[in-house]
């Protein structure tokens, strides 16, 4: 069946580049994944708040492997990316990344996650603002939107941080260990004022 509108981004317009580092500020930037990044997924999918918001654990290096390596074949298929944020040595403190890309509608989910140990710093704060400007300036995206837990504080104070209102809510949309969790929408178009 045919579209009656153009795709606001042609095919390839992902593929047709390698996916970039993204620097964030002065010793902190965004890469891709890499096989020797394995050691930071397993402390990360090994945290409890890691596990309760993303109900995911890693039981090993060979899916830990897996998971760094899906991100390479997600971007050239145009549905996914995930970049690692790394300090000024290279290491990985955490993940931002789009999820459900969709080039016909120009949109995308974003998500993010911290080690422990970078917490509290606005590290996701300024990891997210790199890829939403990346996002709206380079890849010609239009939407970005994000949900989290309404009991996951600390996720809604990154996306009101980086300039995503919430939305609404999403009544019991997603299960988590504890049972149904109310959802918090966050979104912003690249049309909007950065306040």
């Amino acid at each position: 069946m045919p579209l009656l509108v153009a795709p606001a981004l042609a095919a390839g317009s992902f593929a047709a580049q390698e996916q970039p580092h993204l620097p964030v500020r002065p010793g902190l930037a965004l890469r891709p994944w890499r096989d020797d990044d394995v050691p930071a997924v397993r402390a990360a999918f090994d945290c409890p708040q890691i596990q309760r918001w993303h109900v995911r654990r890693i039981d090993g290096d060979d899916e830990a492997r897996s998971w760094t390596a899906q991100w390479a074949g997600r971007w050239c298929d145009e549905t996914a990316a995930s970049w690692a944020i790394v300090d000024a040595d290279d290491r990985p403190l955490g993940q931002v990344g789009l999820r459900g890309v969709l080039l016909d509608e120009a949109s995308a989910q974003v998500s993010y996650w911290l080690l422990p140990a970078a917490r509290g710093r606005g590290i996701a704060t300024e990891a997210l603002g790199a890829l939403t400007r990346w996002s709206f300036t380079r890849a010609g995206l239009h939407r970005l939107a994000l949900e989290h837990s309404t009991a996951n504080v600390a996720s809604c104070r990154v996306a009101t941080r980086a300039g995503f209102p919430v939305e609404g809510v999403a009544r019991g949309s997603v299960r988590h260990a504890d049972g149904w969790h109310d959802m918090h929408l966050h979104a912003r178009l690249r049309t909007d004022r950065r306040t």
